[in-house]
């Protein structure tokens, strides 16, 4: 099956073009639509991803279109085969999120705490802005901006890791695909609601300049994250 053969109900082309018209970037505009299909599953792993149906869909030439894949196959959510083009990547398995798990629990609260010690006043401003707008689309339809909201998650980990001086540790959780695959797994509000909790105490943790106090926080949000998606990537394989 391909996107041709089974039109987002999303919106209808019209509307999308109209959108999409009104922005600066329309790369970005198809990228995030995408993600937003992705992770809600109306991609389903191993559909097919025609870029002249995705371009008509959109309204848009193949050249943003082009550019949304790539980037979405580096960040693991598209696969591309040789004469065969693009398609959903398939779920990774339980043994993959937990590993996945198991290597951010690892890593991840010695980035907050390294990430509090090299703090500047613009970094905290930034993950406050994250925290707010996540906060606001939670507030709205979550489930509308549950893609939204994935991508917000990852650029707020991802703030953090970048800001810990230690290019290893960002490089290592870069390469993860976190975010994006763990909200392929379910929707539920209570997923953004808690998330957003734990990532305000964390960049409470940051903001006062406790170390231990940021490194716990994101301890309990990894380990309060794998508790919730558990029962669900269980029973993927």
């Amino acid at each position: 099956m391909t996107r041709q053969d089974n039109p987002s109900p999303r919106m209808d082309s019209e509307t999308t073009r109209a959108q999409l018209a009104q922005r600066h970037s329309i790369g970005d505009d198809v990228y995030e639509a995408l993600v937003s299909d992705l992770i809600a599953l109306r991609i389903p792993p191993g559909e097919r991803m025609s870029v002249d149906a995705l371009a008509r869909e959109f309204g848009v030439s193949q050249t943003p279109v082009r550019a949304a894949l790539i980037r979405l196959e580096s960040e693991g959510l598209v696969v591309k085969k040789f004469n065969s083009g693009y398609s959903a990547a398939p779920m990774p398995s339980s043994a993959r999120f937990r590993d996945v798990y198991a290597m951010r629990l690892l890593v991840e609260p010695e980035a907050a705490a390294l990430a509090t010690i090299q703090q500047t006043t613009e970094t905290c401003l930034q993950l406050r802005a994250l925290c707010e707008e996540m906060k606001q689309l939670v507030e709205g339809d979550t489930r509308a901006n549950y893609g939204r909201f994935a991508l917000l998650d990852g650029q707020f980990h991802a703030l953090i890791a970048h800001s810990c001086a230690n290019e290893v540790i960002a490089e290592t959780l870069e390469r993860l695909y976190a975010h994006m695959h763990l909200f392929r797994l379910r929707y539920h509000s209570a997923v953004a609601e808690e998330a957003v909790k734990e990532h305000l105490a964390i960049l409470t943790a940051m903001e006062m300049g406790d170390v231990e106090a940021a490194r716990a926080a994101m301890a309990a949000h990894i380990t309060s994250s794998r508790a919730r998606m558990e029962p669900f990537y269980q029973i993927i394989d």
